[in-house]
C-alpha cells in the first residue's frame, strides 16, 4: 500500500463505481481501493476517475478474495460491501461473499475500531450476514439499519430495489 494516504477504505464489488467515486471526491484525504471482477464496472469507474480527476482511488480488476489475502493487517478504517450478489438459491448460498473466511480477513485488515459496512435489500442475505457476523464474534453491530451510511449516494442497485418496493438495510459492524 505504499503511496497511499494514512486513511484507507476498501470497497468490494463496486459495481459501476458510483459510491466509490462519490466517497473519493468527498474525502480526498482518504485512499480508496475498489475491487470489481466485471470489466464493465471497472471501466465505468476508471472513466469516472478520469472525468473527475480523482487521484485517491486504486482499482483491482478481479475477485477480491486474492486481494484480501495480500492486504496488510490493520490497514483499513472501513470496508464496504454494497448490494452484493445474493445468490438466492439454496445451492448457491455457499458463494455469498459474507462467510467465515472473509469475515476473518475483514477483521484482520481493519484497524482496531474499524467498520465493515454492508448494504442489501434482500432480507435473507441481511439475516445471513447478521448470523455469520454474530457467529464470528469478531464484530458488534451498531446503528440503525434503516438509516443510510454517512455521505451516502444512491447506487443503481439501491434505485432498483426501491423501484421494486424492497427496503434497503444498512448494517454497520465495528471490529472488536
Amino acid at each position: 500500500l505504499s503511496g497511499t494516504a494514512e486513511r484507507r477504505w476498501l470497497e468490494i464489488g463496486f459495481g459501476g463505481g458510483e459510491h466509490l467515486a462519490h466517497q473519493a471526491a468527498l474525502h480526498p484525504d482518504v485512499s480508496l481501493i475498489g475491487a470489481e471482477p466485471f470489466l464493465n464496472g471497472a471501466a465505468k469507474l476508471l472513466a469516472e476517475i478520469e472525468a473527475r480527476k480523482l487521484t485517491n482511488v486504486r482499482v483491482h480488476h478481479g475477485d477480491a478474495r486474492p486481494l484480501l489475502d495480500r492486504l496488510p493487517d490493520a490497514a483499513f478504517e472501513r470496508i464496504y460491501l454494497l448490494y452484493p450478489d445474493p445468490w438466492p438459491k439454496e445451492r448457491q448460498k455457499k458463494r455469498r461473499f459474507v462467510n467465515e473466511a472473509n469475515l476473518v480477513h475483514f477483521h484482520r485488515v481493519l484497524k482496531p475500531d474499524g467498520v465493515f459496512h454492508f448494504a442489501s435489500d434482500i432480507p435473507d442475505y441481511v439475516d445471513w450476514t447478521r448470523a455469520h457476523v454474530a457467529d464470528s464474534k469478531l464484530f458488534r453491530e451498531e446503528g440503525d439499519p434503516a438509516v443510510a451510511f454517512d455521505d451516502w449516494i444512491r447506487t443503481r442497485y439501491e434505485a432498483k430495489a426501491l423501484r421494486e418496493a424492497r427496503a434497503p438495510q444498512y448494517l454497520r459492524f465495528r471490529r472488536l
